[in-house]
């Protein structure tokens, strides 16, 4: 086993997750981490990674499906392995919606209670009207308060959190 690699698995439905997913990509590498990052449907097992980042958003107050079946396909690899979970939930930036989507995401994460997490984070996303379907348009506001600061400084944490529980001692 590689000790030194960490997967990052999203999954997405417009593309915001994976832009956030290449964001903690960038500097986990640049804080001297590899870092294979795929959709999460793409992958295949876990076995060269030592730890594992996913990244999925809730829609509708429930979490991504491709996230669920994740979590259920590798229970027990990841039960073996640090596991860090970003999702991006409000559309807003207010504390409420923080709180509303944090306790929509602990819900979700409540159905896999073998899951510990080194880190679960929670950024607020983006509304893309001109990718959604013309139901949702109706519906949908375009908005992007996505802080690629507090993105990057949560990866930055990621990083040494997982040096500290020695995952990525030299090979």
């Amino acid at each position: 086993m590689n000790t030194n690699s960490v997967l990052l698995a999203y999954a997405t439905r417009y593309g915001s997750t994976q832009e956030v997913a290449e964001a903690i990509t960038t500097t986990l590498c640049q804080d001297g981490i590899k870092v294979d990052i795929q959709p999460m449907q793409d992958v295949k097992n876990l076995d060269n990674y030592s730890a594992v980042v996913l990244g999925a958003a809730l829609y509708n107050a429930r979490w991504h499906p491709e996230a669920h079946n994740f979590l259920s396909q590798y229970q027990e690899t990841l039960k073996q392995q640090p596991v860090a979970i970003f999702t991006l939930g409000p559309l807003s930036t207010s504390d409420a919606a923080m709180r509303r989507s944090r306790s929509q995401l602990d819900r979700e994460l409540e159905k896999y209670p073998w899951l510990k997490p080194v880190a679960v984070e929670m950024f607020v996303g983006k509304s893309d009207p001109s990718k959604m379907g013309v139901f949702e348009r109706m519906f949908t506001k375009a908005s992007d308060h996505r802080d690629w600061k507090a993105i990057r400084a949560w990866a930055n944490y990621l990083a040494t959190q997982l040096d500290q529980i020695a995952v990525l001692s030299p090979a």
